[in-house]
């Protein structure tokens, strides 16, 4: 009877940081995924299940017992779509290795999630769950906190959240603030801290440094975008300031209320700015490289379609909010906006699906007269 030492990394650190997919099946292809690992991130606790799972190999080998290692890799999102995969793996593994029980290794908790998904397909005689010994000088509080920071799913399912959360605080105690003309440093530094941990969970540290250079360079070459940023934020600032005013001005129900109709009231100058922007980086493009940027063609029709729509969405929202019966969603107005809306957002998919047959025909006679 054959056993499967089995190693199982549900949230595929393997696949995202070494390109290799699952299954891994066979102790050389193991060795070389571990060591794979290891270069690409030396502190990865699955490094240490991997081998952990080819010792346990070994020593059944030894043995004289029939057995074979695998490992199994599920996906980032971990839950459903992770479990998913993992149950195919299993079931794949099972079939090529004829294995009618398994010794599963495992590195945490969150990795025996799956024992019911193993447990439904075939016995399991063990588990074994690796844990990695260091020095007290790496278990210092401070190295302890900084990996936890640098660690991508910790990034996305705790700074992220954090972040918003401070941005969002911070931007209505400034609301709060500006009719009185008083604006509190913590809030600034509270939304500047926010801003700065948003860019580092979201990885946009290439996009702020491109932003950047681009802002620079307009200054220096006198690019149209440079120039039409900085029309878009005064554009920014004052739309905010009149949807502020036109929200305060209303009678507000509640905190919903208040964002809902504040919403209503900021979509339509948001894209006219949109608009700008786009206007201006064509130019550039058409200046610069004497061509078209025709992907830039659909934006224009979505941000009028996004204008209709979301400002009635909005302003039905606020009238529901503030007391109104649900029928508001059946008044002419509101149906009205949502079919301009779909129609525009329409007209844009057709000519634009249009235009790329045409660029392509053309491309394709080019290319037979060459």
């Amino acid at each position: 009877m054959k056993t499967l030492v089995l190693c199982v990394d549900r949230d595929d650190d393997i696949g995202r940081k070494t390109g290799i997919e699952g299954p891994i099946i066979g102790k050389k292809k193991n060795i070389n995924t571990a060591t794979k690992l290891a270069i690409v991130d030396p502190e990865e606790s699955d490094v240490n299940a991997i081998f952990s799972a080819i010792s346990v190999y070994e020593k059944l080998k030894k043995d004289g017992k029939k057995v074979e290692v695998a490992t199994i890799c599920g996906n980032i999102d971990v839950g459903i779509k992770s479990d998913q995969i993992l149950a195919n793996q299993i079931e794949e593994v099972i079939e090529k290795t004829k294995a009618k029980s398994v010794i599963l290794v495992t590195d945490g908790a969150e990795d025996e999630y799956i024992l019911p998904i193993i447990q439904s397909r075939i016995k399991i005689d063990s588990i074994k769950r690796v844990t990695v010994r260091q020095s007290k000088l790496i278990e210092n509080e401070y190295y302890k906190f900084v990996k936890f920071l640098e660690d991508e799913k910790i990034q996305k399912k705790f700074l992220l959240p954090i972040a918003l959360v401070m941005i969002v605080w911070a931007v209505f105690t400034l609301i709060g603030n500006f009719a009185g003309y008083a604006i509190n440093s913590f809030t600034v530094a509270l939304l500047t801290l926010g801003a700065y941990i948003l860019v580092r969970a979201m990885k946009w540290e290439k996009n702020v440094r491109m932003i950047w250079n681009e802002i620079k360079a307009g200054l220096i070459g006198g690019k149209l975008t440079f120039f039409i940023y900085l029309i878009a934020i005064a554009l920014l600032i004052a739309v905010i300031v009149y949807a502020y005013n036109q929200t305060t001005n209303a009678k507000i129900d509640s905190i919903w209320h208040f964002i809902t109709l504040f919403l209503a009231n900021f979509i339509w100058g948001a894209v006219a700015i949109t608009l700008l922007v786009i206007f201006g980086r064509l130019v550039d493009v058409y200046i610069r490289e004497k061509k078209i940027q025709w992907s830039y063609w659909i934006l224009p029709f979505s941000s009028i379609s996004f204008g209709f729509i979301g400002t009635s969405v909005f302003d039905v929202l606020s009238k529901i909010l503030s007391g109104y019966s649900i029928n508001v969603f059946l008044t002419p107005k509101f149906v009205g906006d949502v079919i301009i809306g779909i129609f525009i957002v329409f007209i844009g998919s057709v000519t634009y699906s249009y235009i790329k047959d045409i660029f392509r025909i053309e491309i394709e006679e080019v290319e037979k007269l060459t």
